[in-house]
């Protein structure tokens, strides 16, 4: 990440935010905010950043996306018979027909914009606590998926999608200790079977399987070579 900031950029001193909120409010820093304020927004914004952390891993491009989504404001439910309808008389008829008048519904506000400089500040602070690391974070995703049975190509894919630099995702491929192969070939044999097809109809459909799970062809040709006599 670079440390250089343009000129006019409005930089967050977040230690100093973090002050003011311990300075002004009772609650530790992470229960909710009472208080408006930078201090206090960017608080709720790293606690929201712990929970989603807490719940699985996340690289930095991927948490700072759901950090700028702004959280749907609360509206208290109005009572139903309220909110729907009342019914009541014209006074100038008691036999008249009941009239049915509807409450319009409350229209839900418009969520609060996350500044981008408010969201920054809390990647910092994650960095600053080593809850980000997005070389670790791709070494743990290719872990788990691979244990899943998915290949390289499939899980490269992936981590791309979720903002991951392709240095660090080739040099974390480079760097696990998963051999594709032999992964290829427990997977077909799951699902197929000891005694592999043979059969270029049936031998396609390990093929197509093996391809759709992420397996580079030189992985799954590798399962076929005691066959190809």
């Amino acid at each position: 990440m670079s440390d250089e900031k343009a000129p006019n950029e409005k930089v967050i001193d977040l230690k100093k935010l973090l002050e003011e909120v311990a300075q002004n409010s009772e609650s530790t820093l992470f229960e909710p905010q009472k208080k408006d304020g930078d201090a206090a927004k960017i608080n709720m914004l790293i606690n929201r950043a712990m929970r989603l952390l807490a719940q699985r891993d996340h690289g930095e491009t991927e948490l700072r996306r759901k950090l700028l989504i702004p959280p749907m404001p609360f509206v208290k439910p109005q009572n139903k018979k309220s909110s729907w309808s009342s019914r009541k008389k014209p006074a100038q008829n008691d036999f008249a027909e009941e009239e049915t008048v509807r409450a319009k519904p409350e229209l839900r506000p418009v969520p609060e914009e996350i500044p981008e400089e408010h969201v920054q500040a809390v990647i910092d602070y994650c960095y600053q606590h080593s809850w980000l690391d997005d070389a670790k974070f791709a070494s743990r995703y290719i872990s788990g998926r691979s244990n899943k049975g998915y290949g390289a190509q499939r899980i490269r894919s992936e981590l791309l999608h979720k903002g991951v630099d392709k240095e660090i995702i080739t040099v974390a491929l480079e760097n696990t200790d998963v051999d594709w192969c032999a992964l290829a070939r427990d997977l077909a044999v799951r699902k197929f079977g000891e005694n592999l097809p043979t059969d270029w109809k049936e031998k396609s459909k390990v093929l197509r399987y093996l391809l759709y799970r992420g397996f580079f062809q030189e992985e799954i040709q590798s399962i076929y070579r005691d066959f190809d006599d």
